[in-house]
């Protein structure tokens, strides 16, 4: 069967983006492993079978996070470090929402607070003893208007091959006044109407995938603003409301030491395949391909691929060093913009007024237990104005790079959106359906 082959109005279309097309990088930035020069190669160990921990044997022996030269397999677990909810006790407002292929937006916002059970960093979580709670989030929705003081309450666990509950949690209904234990949803599983799925969320276990390093690469951008939306008010901890022009925000936030003199970021490019004796049956992702900073190895973009090793989805994000505390392990997702392309939806995820939180005792027994929500009490308040205003000031679709690591990389296309692709790219803002209209 070739996979390449898309229904589009009852219609089978092929299509492969061509190294021709109009979109691709008119400059090669990336490298395989086997051009690698002799600097990259001192930091990179192409050992497959490594010492293995004495407590935990499905881990690296050396001790995280870990010191030059790198194995693919420990730049894998660096990447762990930072997934989409931090690894440490925070305060913040999430404000997300997605755009139809017919312009059509979804958006809410809801106060987050972020408890951890033992020690911050994946670390922490790492040496975690499975099946217990490792985190708590409880989150109390402020937009849309109707439906604020809508609670929900969630408990991520450790897990292993033995204990594979990744979540519990639990709804508030202000209305009922009752508490809903939800179930479990599938870790592959998207969001209702939304781009990212659970996994994209809450992050991924490094020891669940094979790894291997492709090669490097220089990104000079990951999420895009249209050109409908020049600023961006920010809730800045110490600042306040802020407008910042949106071509001002970088990768790796204002401050970062390693950007080179063009503005471009050097990264590690990891490939990230599940392995079936460790993910739930019928994991609907194959593979990962995935561009790591290369001091911090944070990843700045994600690209995720299907059972026929078709690209499914692009999650890019810019960063932000939050958390000093942590050091080079604290920077956070500031913004993630997700891309489903088969279904043309965009998500995004905006991380508004955070900041790290040391809970007392008495904060965590009250605060972080799901009896907590009948209460009906914000316990503080997190201000935002980042909520999208109108269709045409979303963020773009992510660029695809149809030329980088073709042989790891089917980008594929139907005809109606890559035409929406091609609109935008020229008008430098999002058109919507097959009409052109905005």
């Amino acid at each position: 069967m070739n996979f390449r082959r898309l229904s589009v109005n009852g219609l089978l279309i092929t299509l492969l983006i061509s190294a021709k097309a109009s979109f691709s990088e008119p400059q090669k930035t990336w490298k395989a492993l086997i051009d690698l020069s002799p600097q990259e190669l001192e930091l990179y160990d192409p050992s497959l079978n490594t010492p293995r921990d004495a407590s935990i044997p499905y881990i690296p022996a050396e001790k995280y996070p870990f010191s030059a030269p790198y194995t693919a397999e420990e730049m894998g677990y660096r990447y762990a470090e930072f997934p989409h909810i931090n690894r440490w006790a925070n305060t913040m407002n999430d404000v997300f929402g997605v755009v139809t292929p017919s312009g059509y937006i979804n958006q809410g916002a809801w106060i987050t607070y972020t408890s951890l059970e033992g020690e911050p960093g994946f670390e922490g979580y790492m040496r975690h003893k499975p099946g217990e709670i490792y985190a708590k989030w409880m989150i109390w929705q402020t937009f849309p208007p109707d439906g604020q003081g809508g609670q929900q309450f969630w408990t991520p666990y450790r897990s292993d091959k033995n204990f594979r509950t990744k979540l519990d949690f639990y709804i508030y209904s202000k209305g009922l006044r009752r508490i809903r234990r939800m179930p479990e949803p599938r870790r592959d599983q998207r969001f209702p109407d939304n781009a990212q799925t659970i996994d994209d969320v809450m992050g991924r276990d490094p020891w669940e995938f094979k790894w291997e390093v492709l090669g490097t690469d220089v990104l000079y951008e990951t999420v895009r603003f249209p050109n409908t939306r020049p600023n961006m008010v920010l809730n800045l901890d110490g600042e306040g409301f802020t407008a910042k022009p949106t071509e001002s925000l970088k990768m790796m936030g204002e401050n970062f030491e390693h950007y080179r003199p063009d503005g471009g970021v050097d990264c590690w490019v990891l490939k990230a395949t599940a392995d079936p004796e460790w993910v739930p049956d019928g994991y609907a992702e194959k593979y990962l391909v995935i561009w790591l900073e290369k001091n911090t190895f944070y990843p700045l973009r994600t690209e995720k691929y299907g059972l026929d090793d078709r690209l499914i989805m692009v999650d890019e994000r810019l960063a932000r060093f939050e958390n000093a505390a942590r050091k080079e392990l604290g920077y956070s997702a500031y913004l993630s913009v997700y891309w489903n392309l088969d279904h043309d939806l965009i998500s995004y995820s905006f991380h508004d007024g955070l900041k790290p939180r040391v809970w007392t005792k008495e904060e965590k027994q009250s605060i972080f237990t799901a009896e907590f929500m009948r209460r009906e009490w914000m316990y503080e308040m997190v201000k935002t104005q980042a909520l999208v205003e109108k269709p045409d000031q979303f963020f773009l679709r992510s660029k695809l790079y149809p030329n980088k690591f073709p042989e790891h990389r089917n980008v594929v296309l139907s005809a109606e959106i890559q035409k929406r692709y091609q609109a935008q790219e020229a008008a430098g803002k999002l058109i919507f359906e097959s009409t052109g209209t905005e």
